[in-house]
C-alpha cells in the first residue's frame, strides 16, 4: 500500500505522507516507504533538495498506536526504530519538513531529523508521550549532519 506521494517540481522532490484517514501516524510499512523515498531522491543528481509535508490536518500526529499494542518490550527492541531515523538523518540533500496541523510524537520527532522546519499557522509541536511518563521513541533528538 502506498502512504506517499511524490512529484517533482523542477529541481524539488515533494514527499507528502498521504494517510489522512489515520491524521498520518506513522506505521513500519510507512516509514519503510518513507525512507526509500528519500534515499532515492538522495540518490537522483537532478533533486537538489526535499521537500516531506502532511496533510492541512497533520504532518504526522505519531506512532500508529493500534500498531503496536499487541508488541512486547522485546518485539519493539527487535524493530531498531534507531537505525530508521538514522537512515532518514543521513540523507545528503537537504529535507524541509513543511509542517501544517499536528506533528506530535513521532511526527515531531520526523520534523526534527530534517534539516529545516517551516511551521504554517496551524502546526503544533508536542510530544505527548512525556505526560503519561514515556520516553519519546526516537529519542526526540535532532543530530547535525555531516559534510562529507
Amino acid at each position: 500500500m502506498a502512504y506517499l506521494s511524490i512529484h517533482d517540481d523542477g529541481p524539488v522532490r515533494v514527499v507528502r505522507i498521504d494517510r489522512d484517514e489515520r491524521l498520518n501516524a506513522l506505521n513500519l510499512a510507512l516509514v519503510d516507504e518513507l525512507v526509500a523515498a528519500l534515499e532515492a531522491a538522495d540518490a537522483k543528481p537532478q533533486v537538489r533538495a526535499i521537500v516531506l509535508t502532511g496533510g492541512e490536518k497533520a504532518f504526522a500526529a505519531g506512532a500508529d498506536i493500534a500498531e503496536m499494542a499487541d508488541a512486547t518490550a522485546i518485539d519493539m527492541k527487535l524493530r531498531d526504530q534507531f537505525r530508521v531515523w538514522d537512515r532518514i538523518r543521513g540523507v545528503h540533500k537537504p529535507v524541509i519538513a513543511a509542517v501544517r496541523g499536528f506533528a506530535l510524537g513521532g511526527g515531531c520527532e520526523l520534523a526534527l531529523a530534517c534539516d529545516l522546519v517551516i511551521a504554517g499557522e496551524s502546526a503544533k509541536f508536542g510530544q505527548p508521550e512525556v505526560k503519561l511518563g514515556l520516553m519519546p521513541g526516537a529519542g526526540c533528538f535532532a543530530q547535525v549532519k555531516s559534510a562529507e
